[in-house]
């Protein structure tokens, strides 16, 4: 059975459909009269069995009569074509045969078959195998589909979580991490410090006359300015482990694992450089007609019991310094009061 196309179908939309596979005609025409009364049973006879399984999908076949003596096939290895199939190898067989042997019943049982006759059977007894098994495959069906309706759903739901996850982490305006992103990765990170004794590098910066751009590009060209440089500076970043924020306003920063403060000012040093090579033109600026950015930097090995908080104080006195000395510089500072 054409599994895809029944996982559409509902349990209401489904029809009895019984299909028999026998060489004698006359065979097929007791079923059919036995089913004709049952207006809600479609019957479908096969007299070439290297068709049946073919014919089994084309028809939705909810249950299959096979007999178990054939010319061309031998019944027993029908049934295990049958269940080799997978577009039949759920749907029911119901074996006839011409007679009880414990043997053969039993092999056709541990082949797959679903239930054993001997032909012709009681047609009140034959309508309620078909109507059983039939039922039952229906019912089975439509618990597979409504689990992989479920599974689906919960696989949406996942990917929806995901992207409202990855979302919520970053800056809306310039598609880099923003300050939530930036205070959990510092934690971690600090703490993977610990754990390893390496440095932790962190960079803090400025643009430089940031309120002044605002005021003669206006907030459009505001928000440019702000994509171009995160921009800019994600070029400076070269490793994985580095991570780029967006801190608030104008102010961007990057966390360096395994970084000590020498490394740290030289990668500061090249973010310089980055946004220079942009030549963003700055008319109200006082220390170059191009856009250009104030760099603090600072590094540290953290010791045990201590928070980042002392490492954003160092970088952030270190960036205060580059302002008071001219801007469009870098400048570094030292963790001094490990215990605050």
């Amino acid at each position: 059975m054409n599994n895809e196309n029944n996982s559409k179908i509902s349990l209401d939309d489904y029809k009895i459909t019984v299909l028999l596979i026998d060489d004698q005609a006359m065979i097929a025409e007791a079923v059919r009269r036995a089913l004709s009364s049952d207006e809600d049973i479609e019957f479908h006879y096969c007299q070439d069995p290297t068709k049946a399984i073919k014919l089994a999908g084309e028809i939705n076949a909810t249950v299959i009569l096979q007999d178990l003596v054939m010319p061309e096939i031998d019944g027993l290895m029908m049934v295990r074509y049958f269940r080799v199939n997978k577009d039949t190898a759920k749907i029911p067989i119901i074996v006839l045969s011409t007679k009880e042997e414990a043997s053969i019943k039993s092999e056709a049982f541990k082949l797959g078959a679903n239930d054993y006759l001997v032909k012709l059977p009681d047609k009140i007894e034959l309508i309620a195998r078909i109507r059983y098994h039939s039922k039952a495959y229906i019912n089975q069906l439509e618990r597979d589909e409504a689990f992989r309706a479920l599974e689906e759903s919960r696989a949406k739901l996942a990917e929806a979580n995901r992207t409202l996850q990855k979302l919520s982490s970053l800056d809306g305006l310039t598609g880099i991490a923003n300050r939530r992103s930036f205070d959990e990765v510092l934690n971690k990170e600090w703490n993977r410090s610990i754990r390893s004794g390496k440095p932790l590098g962190l960079i803090m910066l400025d643009i430089d006359f940031f309120k002044l751009y605002n005021d003669y590009y206006g907030h459009q060209g505001g928000d440019d300015c702000l994509k171009k440089v995160a921009s800019g500076l994600s070029s400076a970043i070269h490793r994985d482990s580095d991570f780029l924020a967006r801190y608030g306003g104008e102010e961007f920063s990057a966390i360096l694992p395994a970084t000590d403060i020498n490394g740290a000012v030289n990668v500061a040093e090249e973010m310089r450089l980055a946004i220079k090579d942009l030549k963003i033109e700055h008319a109200r600026s006082k220390v170059a007609d191009i856009v250009s950015i104030s760099i603090g930097v600072s590094a540290v090995v953290p010791p045990r019991d201590t928070n980042p908080e002392i490492l954003i104080a160092a970088a952030d006195q270190a960036l205060y310094k580059a302002k008071e000395t001219g801007r469009n510089r870098v400048e570094s500072g030292e963790v001094s009061d490990i215990s605050c």
